[in-house]
C-alpha cells in the first residue's frame, strides 16, 4: 500500500495572450477592433463580466492533469461543459508491476485526529490485501474494482473553456466543498488569478482552508 499526495499540473499558458485573444473575438460584436491597444483587454473584459456577457470567454480553454482520489473526479465530472479522460479501474490492474503491485491511496491529511487516521489507514490496508487475494484467486478487474474506495488515487485530464473554469472554480473552492477538491482547485484558482486577474480576480474562495493542505501545482513543459 502506498499513501500519496495529490498534485495538479497545468498546461503552460500565457494569461495575457489568452485575454487578448478573447478581446479580439469579443470586439467582433461591436466591430471595434480598431480600438485594441496594449492593455485595452483589461477594461473590455471587466465590462463584459460585469454585464454578464461571459459567452466570449468560451473562445479559449485550458487543460490540467490532476492526481487525486476517485471521489474528487466523481464530483468534478458532474460539470457538463468540460472534457475528462480518467484512469480506468477496469483496465488498471493494481497487482501488476506497472503499479508497484500495490494500490495507491490519497493521503486524507485533513483527518487530523490520529485515532481516526489509523482507522482509515487500517481499512485501506485491508482493502488492498483483499484486492490482491481476489486477483490471486482469478478475479477479474471488474470484480476487484468493487472493493476500491473513494480514497483510491487516480489520474485524470480535464479540459474546459475559460467561462466554464470560472464557473467551476466559483463553486468548487468554497467551504462547503469536500477538502480533497479544495486541495487541488484552490491552488489552480490562485494561479488563474495571477495569470488572468481581469477574469478570475473576483472569485472568492475558502481562505480558512489551511494552505499546508494545498496540492503541489506544476506547469507542464
Amino acid at each position: 500500500m502506498r499513501i500519496v499526495e495529490p498534485w495538479i499540473e497545468v498546461e503552460k499558458i500565457d494569461g495575457v495572450q489568452i485575454m487578448k485573444r478573447i478581446e479580439r473575438a469579443c470586439r467582433t460584436c461591436y466591430r471595434s477592433e480598431g480600438k485594441i491597444t496594449e492593455d485595452s483587454y483589461k477594461r473590455l473584459l471587466t465590462n463584459c463580466i460585469n454585464r454578464g456577457h461571459e459567452s466570449v470567454l468560451e473562445h479559449e480553454k485550458v487543460t490540467v492533469r490532476i492526481y487525486n482520489d476517485i471521489g474528487s473526479y466523481k464530483d468534478l465530472t458532474r460539470h457538463r461543459f468540460a472534457s475528462f479522460s480518467v484512469e480506468s479501474t477496469r483496465y488498471c490492474s493494481y497487482d501488476k508491476d506497472k503499479y508497484g503491485n500495490e494500490i495507491a491511496f490519497i493521503d486524507p491529511v485533513y483527518i487530523e485526529d490520529p485515532k481516526l487516521y489509523e482507522i482509515w489507514k487500517d481499512t485501506m490496508q485491508k482493502i488492498e490485501d483483499n484486492y490482491i487475494k481476489m486477483k490471486q484467486l482469478g478475479a477479474t478487474n471488474d470484480m476487484c474494482r468493487e472493493l476500491l474506495p473513494h480514497s483510491t488515487a487516480a489520474e485524470y485530464t480535464m479540459t474546459a473553456n475559460i467561462r466554464e473554469w470560472k464557473h467551476i472554480l466559483s463553486l468548487r473552492t468554497t467551504s462547503n466543498v469536500h477538502p480533497a477538491i479544495r486541495q487541488v482547485l484552490i491552488p489552480l484558482l490562485k494561479y488563474f488569478k495571477e495569470q488572468m486577474p481581469e477574469i478570475f480576480g473576483d472569485i472568492k474562495y475558502d481562505e480558512e482552508f489551511n494552505p499546508k493542505y494545498y496540492a503541489k501545482l506544476t506547469i507542464a513543459d
